[in-house]
């Protein structure tokens, strides 16, 4: 991987509230007009995940959802709406851990994070209709299909990432993580590298996507900053890209399950 001594991240401008089934890599493409950015090789366009799964119509009205006998019991334990709790177990493969106001679950693609990832903040309704938003139904091919597109329309496709806001088990606070990715390595192995001291790296990895996904949350923010995509340059890498998959834990590595 080659050094990286100076940073960018820029927000791209004007980017209009997302509907479901816009063509969002135009949109962003847009953007990139509207800041006179010229496309580079190892860019990086980081996008919440927000954007992503509106334009991909994951919005569900919680009216049309009907709560089963196993969440209803849950949603009196953890205080939740049962038609919140449904949409969350019908994301998941297992509940981790539950108590007043915290649903921890193992979600289908195999993130262990609250409430599966559903979401209902800046989720924005505009028909008076309660909803709540779902990830991407496949945010690596999500960040690929992105990819391919801005690279028919910008002609030098950046790398892409899909992030989200995850808490972590040892420290407070969110963090913004990489729930997808393509064109970059999402998981660097730097094993078989020397150290300052010539010494060979024996279990260094790196999660590169995640660590360019928390920079650029920075820059988005978690309110109402208005800036969910963001353009990451200053990086370079060589080793070849793999997706966001790879950074979930194989159930075998893990010593806390």
């Amino acid at each position: 991987m080659n050094r990286t001594t100076t940073l960018e991240l820029v927000a791209l401008p004007g980017l209009p509230m997302i509907q479901p089934g816009d063509d969002l890599a135009a949109l962003l493409a847009e953007g990139y007009g509207r800041a006179g950015i010229e496309p580079r090789e190892h860019d990086v366009l980081a996008l919440a995940q927000k954007i992503v799964s509106k334009a991909e119509g994951r919005s569900v009205a919680l009216a049309d959802v009907t709560p089963g006998p196993r969440a209803v019991a849950l949603a009196a334990e953890v205080q939740k709406d049962p038609r919140l709790v449904e949409l969350i177990l019908s994301e998941s493969v297992r509940v981790v851990r539950s108590r007043p106001n915290v649903l921890i679950v193992e979600h289908r693609l195999g993130f262990v994070m609250a409430n599966a990832g559903i979401d209902q903040s800046n989720v924005g309704p505009n028909d008076g209709t309660e909803r709540a938003l779902l990830l991407p139904a496949d945010p690596d091919g999500s960040a690929e299909r992105l990819r391919r597109r801005l690279g028919e329309l910008l002609g030098t496709p950046p790398a892409v990432i899909v992030t989200d806001s995850f808490g972590r088990a040892w420290r407070r606070g969110t963090q913004g993580i990489a729930i997808g990715a393509a064109g970059l390595p999402a998981l660097l192995d730097l094993r078989g590298n020397p150290d300052l001291f010539g010494r060979t790296l024996q279990v260094s990895i790196s999660g590169f996507a995640d660590e360019i996904a928390s920079a650029a949350s920075l820059v988005m923010g978690q309110g109402d900053e208005a800036q969910p995509a963001v353009l990451v340059r200053g990086l370079a890498w060589t080793a070849p890209a793999n997706p966001a998959a790879e950074l979930v834990r194989p159930a075998a590595e893990d010593m806390f399950r």
